[in-house]
């Protein structure tokens, strides 16, 4: 009993002094503040935002032409080479003439008997010598030995194979040395002096185009060297199969460096927005389906729900949430929740990015 009497007042002294060390442990222990996070930041401009369908085509030509031998016989001859110029009438070709001349020059001599004969049988009729059914059946017989004389000249003729349109020989289908029959193709000539198109868009933005519209073609054959397209029809008929509709877009190729074949990417515009509020597409967040920016508020991260409108390249509208004084979060982002600190990296070095 004296003990405990003893270090009673022991007790009381050191109680103060343990509770003012466990109350620096509990001071030590408290969180201290959240490091900012260093992010970049940039003002929304204006611009124009464009709403347009992309896709890829092949060049073609609705002007080619089989140019074929009307008479049959052996190619002796070919004057041109693919990719040679050609106009209409031009001989491309030639078969062998021997024989076409042969039965041109019979069908002359046969022409000629039969002229001299006529003659004299008219002073003959004329006398009465001859009778009226005689006379006629050799009048029959010069006008069928005439049109035989031009058609065994016009074979002869034939033997001459000439383009049937103006363009430029895009396949030489014969070889010197092969015989060919009527009707067979001895080569093929296209006309690039302009040239379509065709593209397939969902049946969903089919009154977005009309014809008329406007269309810029880039060619992998043709870098850096956009050309001009234009919408000439729009088909009225709807694949059931694909769910698409085609359209047909004419090019001009004044210049002659485009050829049918080749690849070719196809944009066209079917809306603007002249004065758009751009901001970087990539600091447009989706969280939970809703877009949304971070804007920098007196070093604090600040979430605005934004809605969004057409694309402008990699920058994208923003029909509203925005003013477009704010300071908008482009990089870093990811990193940073409403109320984060964070220090404008650019915005140290004064020199702030404008997008």
């Amino acid at each position: 009993m004296r003990e405990f009497v003893l270090l009673l007042p022991l007790v009381i002294l050191l109680a103060p002094l343990a509770g003012c060390g466990v109350g620096e442990a509990g001071a030590n222990t408290e969180e201290s503040p959240a490091a900012a996070v260093p992010v970049v930041t940039a003002t929304p401009v204006r611009g124009p935002a464009y709403a347009f369908h992309a896709g890829t085509t092949h060049l073609e030509t609705d002007s080619e032409a089989a140019v074929v031998a009307k008479v049959g016989g052996e190619i002796v001859q070919f004057l041109v080479e693919e990719g040679q110029s050609v106009k209409a009438g031009q001989v491309v070709a030639r078969l062998d003439k021997d024989r076409y001349r042969l039965l041109a020059d019979q069908a002359k001599a046969d022409l000629n008997r039969l002229s001299q004969e006529y003659r004299r049988n008219v002073q003959l009729h004329e006398r009465g010598l001859v009778s009226q059914g005689a006379f006629e059946n050799l009048r029959f017989d010069l006008e069928a030995m005439d049109a035989a004389y031009k058609l065994a000249s016009l074979d002869l003729e034939y033997t001459d194979i000439r383009a049937s349109i103006d363009g430029v020989v895009s396949e030489k289908v014969g070889r010197v040395g092969n015989t060919v029959a009527a009707g067979d193709v001895v080569l093929r000539i296209s006309d690039s002096s302009a040239l379509l198109a065709y593209l397939r868009v969902p049946q969903r933005d089919l009154f977005r185009f009309s014809a008329g519209q406007k269309a810029e073609l880039t060619l992998d054959a043709l870098p850096g060297q956009p050309r001009a397209a234009e919408i000439l029809r729009v088909s009225p008929r709807v694949d059931s199969e694909t769910g698409t509709v085609k359209l047909s877009l004419g090019v001009g190729n004044s210049d002659g460096q485009l050829r049918p074949g080749m690849f070719a990417r196809v944009r066209i515009v079917y809306d603007v927005h002249d004065e758009a509020l751009l901001v970087p597409a990539s600091a447009v967040l989706a969280e939970d389906a809703q877009p949304a920016v971070f804007v920098l508020e007196n070093g604090i991260a600040r979430r605005r729900e934004v809605t969004t409108g057409l694309a402008s390249g990699e920058k994208i509208e923003v029909t509203s949430g925005l003013q477009g004084t704010e300071q908008v979060i482009v990089v870093g982002q990811e990193a940073v929740r409403d109320g984060t600190p964070v220090i404008d990296q650019e915005a140290d070095g004064d020199i702030r990015q404008q997008i």
